[in-house]
């Protein structure tokens, strides 16, 4: 389980893809680009053992530029076996979240993904302890539940 709250990203790994959105309007779908090659591999891998890979992204509406260019490229993720929904933020003001992004492991082990004030990668912290992943799991599974399938979210660009 993935949970993303935030709505920019400026990772270094997407900057060339993402620019050429912003000029273009059009998201690049080849999956030999950017960080693709070493992602998609690898849900295609966990998901062919039986592993299954939701990801729920928390978004602000309207919504950012990076949003929209995360939404153009997620057909990438659904087509690897990624599920992936969308939650606006309006409608999780009463969920008890994490301060951080996320990935649940197992069900067992916590890695929160801690970014820059400007959207880069800053480290990655770990934990098993129980109360963590407990607090983890709750916030995905509302999160999960109130959230759009992918396929019927429609980024909103004014309110």
């Amino acid at each position: 389980m993935h949970l993303e709250m935030r709505d920019a990203y400026a990772v270094g790994d997407e900057a060339a893809d993402f620019e050429a959105f912003l000029r273009t309007g059009v998201a690049s779908l080849d999956p030999a680009r950017s960080f693709w090659p070493g992602w998609l591999p690898l849900v295609r891998e966990a998901v062919g053992r039986g592993v299954v890979m939701r990801r729920a992204r928390i978004v602000s509406e309207p919504v950012t530029d990076y949003i929209r260019y995360e939404h153009a490229i997620t057909p990438l993720n659904l087509a690897a076996g990624e599920d992936v929904r969308w939650l606006p933020r309006r409608q999780a003001s009463d969920i008890a979240l994490p301060g951080n992004d996320f990935w649940l492991l197992d069900n067992r082990l916590v890695q929160f993904n801690i970014f820059t004030g400007t959207g880069d990668w800053a480290a990655k912290d770990r934990t098993d302890d129980p109360a963590v992943v407990a607090l983890c799991r709750a916030a995905f599974e509302t999160v999960w539940e109130r959230a759009i399938p992918h396929e019927k979210y429609t980024p909103m660009d004014t309110l």
